[in-house]
């Protein structure tokens, strides 16, 4: 049984599980893992990116969005949006159950991490080496700009033919 939503939802959890997954034994104390830092993170995502896509492709989705910025990308440009509501009705429970897998597997090592940051860095992202506001905001409203549309624009140019 094969269907892009079964695609997206697969692929998005198996994306999430391995990406989250691969911070949690770096950061997570008594993991195989743990100190392996950014190499073997950043090593992690690419395998979980490729993994997740494979999924949802083995599993019915030719897309392979598994993210709804990417899932809106794709339908402003082709003016195509009927695919927008089951992707990401497909794509949020997916990284959801992803996510839970990933603190289920690593349940005995939340207790023995004291460091709260650690814990929550297995889940989303923090400012790097500062938290101070002035810096946070040039960061933001420098640094953003100039990284977030080019995933869109790289995906743009790529599906113009």
């Amino acid at each position: 049984m094969t269907s892009p939503i079964l695609g997206e939802f697969l692929g998005t959890m198996m994306l999430v599980l391995l990406g989250n997954g691969v911070v949690a034994g770096v950061l997570l104390k008594r993991s195989k893992a743990e100190g392996g830092g950014w190499p073997v993170i950043a090593a992690g995502w690419a395998f979980a990116v490729m993994a997740g896509i494979f999924t949802a492709i083995a599993c019915g989705s030719n897309d392979a969005h598994l993210n709804p910025a990417v899932t809106l990308v794709f339908a402003v440009r082709s003016g195509h949006f009927a695919p927008v509501a089951p992707y990401l009705a497909a794509q949020l429970p997916g990284g959801i159950l992803g996510a839970a897998l990933v603190w289920l597997h690593y349940l005995p090592r939340w207790k023995e991490t004291p460091d709260a940051s650690a814990k929550l860095g297995c889940f989303s992202t923090s400012p790097g080496g500062t938290r101070e506001l002035s810096t946070a905001t040039i960061v933001n409203a420098t640094g953003k700009p100039l990284l977030v549309p080019k995933p869109a624009i790289v995906t743009v140019c790529a599906t113009s033919s």
